[in-house]
């Protein structure tokens, strides 16, 4: 496979040690849909027995965007012609992908230069080594389209430093570089100018010291103020947390309070329970399973397809949401409840 390139979605290359996968779905910011989870697949299960490859590299085409997300058009699309659960195929692939990625035996490193939201953080977000940029915006916004955090975004979150995380997953707060960094998203943050030399001594050298040795670049973005955020965000449910945000008073507090109310009132109830059920969940294969469980379900309630109308479809940013008196605790909790189908993890032993 050296020098041999794919021509289209997925640009694969070989150089010294390192194999490289590079998305190249520019016009779509390189959303991610089930060819090119397939692909990145087979070309993993290739490199793994392959012993002149030892490092892995995926990065992007493209300077503004690593990985936008899954194709939620696409996944739109499906859902309207085939149903929820051909749609949560599409998801199955995604997930199993991460937990691929996760245990991959030989050095990962993921250059997430640009915006890295949703399935960008499953594909970048799990791996050895996870690099970040001046030009990185990281999030997972899955609440303003009826889901909730997935793609192993909700085990980072439910890791993440006091209780920012829940406030990141209900609200789809945007991180820059130094930031995703403190919340655990990314290990370093380097100069987007500096990856191509860290690509080519990644050719000749282990990850491990290649990584180390990067200049890091100057820490961008303010940390979150955490002692606050626990003030506000340590509630028993999320009618509390807005009614706190609504007597606060502060600038960002009043951004948090404008995005929960902007966001599904089912996807909030959902995501508040899955991130202190994650908490207490041992590893990124029984998160996934959850979140899966939990994608599968929202897939059949209508809020979701709303979510990709008002947002990406007719983008009039004016969502009909179902009514959140609709949803008891017991309903709620029928969400976590064991499906028929699962991800069947690990993918390896």
């Amino acid at each position: 496979m050296d020098a041999a390139m794919d021509a289209d979605t997925l640009l694969i290359t070989r150089q010294g040690r390192l194999g490289r996968m590079t998305l190249n779905r520019p016009k779509a910011l390189n959303a991610l849909d089930r060819t090119l989870f397939a692909r990145i697949a087979a070309c993993l299960a290739d490199w793994r027995e392959d012993p002149s490859v030892e490092t892995v590299l995926i990065d992007s085409s493209s300077p503004r965007a690593f990985c936008a997300g899954g194709d939620l058009r696409a996944i739109h699309a499906t859902l309207g012609a085939a149903g929820p659960a051909a749609a949560a195929s599409i998801f199955r692939d995604g997930y199993r992908l991460v937990s691929v990625l996760a245990g991959y035996p030989k050095a990962v490193v993921s250059f997430m230069d640009g915006i890295t939201m949703g399935g960008g953080v499953g594909l970048g977000g799990h791996v050895r080594h996870r690099i970040v940029t001046e030009r990185a915006v990281v999030a997972m916004p899955e609440t303003a389209i009826g889901l909730t955090p997935d793609a192993g975004g909700s085990y980072i979150l439910s890791r993440a430093p006091g209780l920012s995380g829940l406030r990141l997953a209900l609200t789809g707060g945007r991180m820059q570089g130094g930031e995703a960094v403190a919340a655990g998203f990314a290990d370093r943050m380097l100069a987007a100018a500096d990856l191509p030399a860290l690509a080519e001594g990644l050719a000749r050298r282990p990850a491990g010291q290649v990584v180390d040795m990067a200049p890091a670049a100057p820490r961008d973005g303010a940390c979150p103020d955490h002692a606050a955020i626990n003030t506000l965000y340590d509630a028993p449910d999320v009618a509390t947390i807005i009614d706190r945000l609504d007597r606060h008073g502060a600038p960002w507090a009043e951004a948090d309070r404008a995005a929960l109310r902007q966001a599904s009132p089912l996807s909030l109830r959902v995501t508040f329970r899955a991130f202190h059920a994650a908490r207490r969940l041992p590893d990124l294969d029984t998160v996934l399973e959850q979140e899966y469980r939990l994608i599968a379900s929202l897939l059949e309630q209508p809020d979701f397809a709303e979510g990709v109308r008002a947002k990406i479809v007719d983008k009039d940013n004016a969502p009909r949401w179902m009514d959140k008196a609709a949803w008891s605790d017991a309903a709620i909790e029928a969400f976590f409840a064991p499906r028929a189908d699962s991800l069947d993890l690990p993918i390896f032993s």
